[in-house]
């Protein structure tokens, strides 16, 4: 057997080749079981083994022909599959029919038209309809594996999409960090130098914090909340170098909280938010109040300030807001439904942004970690 036959033969899935091999078993067994009950009961001849056994034979190749043509009618409509199928149950009758005729009447001498078409009439009874059986039961078996396999493509589909979608998160998470942001730090770190260098160190200590946490993060992994407020306090006083007094930062944080898991970098774009078009524009700048409460099954967490809220040239709508709201948003809803998405509120008194994260799905996450 040269090369190419057997790459060609190597490259037919598993699936094919064991289904193929159940089938000719099944039909062994059936001619088996068959020519050995016609044996003891109507013919004693031993030549009926062998009339089964060719028949068998030829049966085993046209099986492969029919895996092939059901292959080929695949691509087409459904009701020109039925029709196709209809014309091959026909073919693979006549084939066998003829087979049939050759073994049984044609050797003895029963030769001509008129033999083979009293011969294949008659196959027509009862008797006959097992060669309809076996084009039917092949067609079926690779109707199975085809529904099957097409199941587990979507699957496949689904899991790749799902892995551009982590990897879609992971490049925006680890992209979340504003532009803006890094250049007034710098700059800031470029002030203090002059005046105080422990403070410069400080700030370039909590700014290497920030990018270490933004670079360790993973959209399909999740973090403690403890570790998400130090990333939190970390980004605040930064902020707080840049703005000074203006800038106030109030926790109110359940403590039954702070094991809780959840996605890494969610609530930094919050907070950005409300530093960059809550409180920077104002003069008298304000305060941000970050809240955490635990209410029954579900976990509340809301960013609210005291800022220019609806007065603000740009006011988080949900539809203007930026890319990291979005991607919070989106994130959110991906991995713990609908349900769970941003509820932003604003007034003149300022704005609040906030959302629900189920208790039960986080315990039922850490179980399956732990195990």
């Amino acid at each position: 057997m040269n090369l190419p036959v057997l790459k060609s033969i190597e490259e037919i899935p598993r699936v094919w080749k064991k289904a193929y091999l159940l089938l000719c078993l099944w039909f062994a067994a059936n001619y088996g079981v068959g020519t050995f009950i016609e044996w003891k009961l109507e013919n004693p001849n031993t030549y009926i083994f062998w009339n089964a056994l060719y028949l068998f034979e030829v049966l085993c190749i046209l099986i492969i022909g029919i895996f092939f043509y059901a292959n080929w009618l695949f691509r087409f409509r459904i009701y020109f599959q039925v029709a196709g199928h209809a014309a091959g149950a026909m073919i693979h009758f006549m084939i066998m029919g003829t087979l049939s005729y050759y073994l049984e009447d044609y050797v003895e001498g029963y030769i001509g038209w008129d033999f083979w078409k009293a011969h294949i009439i008659g196959l027509l009874k009862w008797e006959g309809l097992h060669f309809h059986d076996q084009y039917i039961i092949t067609v079926g078996v690779y109707y199975v594996i085809g529904y099957f396999q097409g199941l587990q493509k979507q699957e496949q589909e689904k899991s790749e999409l799902a892995l551009k979608n982590r990897e879609m998160q992971i490049s925006l998470l680890k992209s979340q960090i504003n532009p803006h942001f890094l250049f007034n730090t710098l700059n800031s770190i470029n002030t203090l130098i002059g005046s105080s260098k422990e403070q410069a160190r400080k700030v370039i200590t909590q700014l290497s914090d920030i990018f270490r946490y933004a670079l360790d993060s993973h959209g399909d992994q999740m973090v403690k909340l403890i570790h998400e407020l130090d990333f939190i306090d970390n980004y605040i006083r930064i902020q707080q170098v840049r703005f000074g007094d203006r800038l106030k930062f109030v926790k109110q944080v359940d403590f039954s909280c702070l094991n809780v898991e959840i996605p890494p970098m969610i609530l930094q774009p919050l907070v950005e938010n409300s530093v960059k078009y809550g409180i920077a524009p104002k003069e008298d700048g304000g305060t941000i109040i970050l809240t955490v409460k635990r209410f029954n099954n579900m976990i509340f967490f809301e960013v609210k300030d005291d800022g220019l809220g609806s007065k603000a040239k740009k006011v988080m709508d949900g539809s203007s807001s930026g890319v990291g709201m979005k991607n919070t948003d989106q994130r959110l809803k991906s991995i713990f439904g609908p349900g769970s998405g941003l509820r932003i509120h604003s007034n003149e008194w300022g704005y609040s942004v906030s959302f629900f994260i189920p208790y039960e799905e986080i315990v039922e996450e850490l179980k399956s970690k732990a195990m």
